[in-house]
């Protein structure tokens, strides 16, 4: 039996991880949340799953790394600095970093991937997410690696190809662009759409969240799945055998 500590325990996604370890008949190490020090925790786990905040998360993999354990990134709003800090932990432990750990979303991402990589500019990408009044960023992490998947399909940089918060007078949409909608409001867990938009058809890939178990029952998942791996940076993809 693994023992999963938690970082960033008390939050939503925290309660949720705690049963989930259980119901996959392995061991809690415990927690802790805003401002707790993960050093005693890394210790006493043999992996950790964070779902904490991008400002904890240097202090998380410095924990991790002097306890020589993996650790599993969940947390979302990063930014590049936050990656390079990722890139630079993998180089000893090993780290899953991911934008969404349901196992339906990854399998989401696979197919979104392969539809850009067969159909042309002249079918346009637009990302439209919703989730509750409460979600403190925007595009979501989920429609951030949906958009990777699409670039990664067309072979280009989303950071040179995304549109996000159109207003006004914008003109015509670009040929190549891949557009983003953020909705908030209500209690839904999370909601993506992508659509791949033609002269006079469409296809629409989606992907519905009925609550956040589904998320933490991939985080167990993977953290099961990145036990005894090398040290090194890897993906849910991975973890479901794409």
């Amino acid at each position: 039996m693994a023992r999963i500590g938690i970082i960033g325990s008390e939050g939503r996604m925290g309660r949720a991880i705690a049963e989930a370890i259980v119901a996959a008949g392995e061991t809690p190490a415990g927690g802790i949340d805003r401002g707790g020090d993960a050093t005693p925790l890394a210790e006493a786990a043999d992996i950790l799953i964070d779902f904490s905040s991008p400002g904890a998360l240097e202090a998380n993999l410095d924990a991790a790394i002097a306890a020589g354990k993996p650790i599993v990134v969940g947390t979302t709003g990063l930014e590049e600095r936050h990656h390079w800090l990722i890139d630079s932990a993998a180089e000893r432990i090993p780290v899953l970093q991911t934008g969404n750990t349901s196992l339906g979303v990854t399998l989401l991402a696979h197919l979104v991937r392969e539809a850009a990589s067969r159909l042309g500019d002249d079918w346009d990408i637009e990302i439209v997410e919703t989730h509750h009044r409460m979600k403190v960023d925007a595009p979501s992490g989920t429609a951030l690696l949906l958009g990777e998947a699409a670039a990664g399909g067309r072979q280009v940089r989303l950071a040179d190809n995304a549109v996000r918060g159109r207003d006004g007078i914008t003109g015509a949409r670009e040929a190549g662009t891949i557009g983003f909608a953020a909705l908030r409001g209500g209690s839904v867990a999370g909601d993506h759409s992508v659509l791949f938009l033609a002269d006079n058809e469409r296809i629409s890939l989606s992907h519905l969240a009925e609550n956040r178990g589904i998320f933490a029952r991939g985080a167990v998942k993977a953290a099961q799945w990145l036990l005894g791996k090398e040290p090194g940076r890897y993906t849910m993809p991975e973890v479901l055998g794409l």
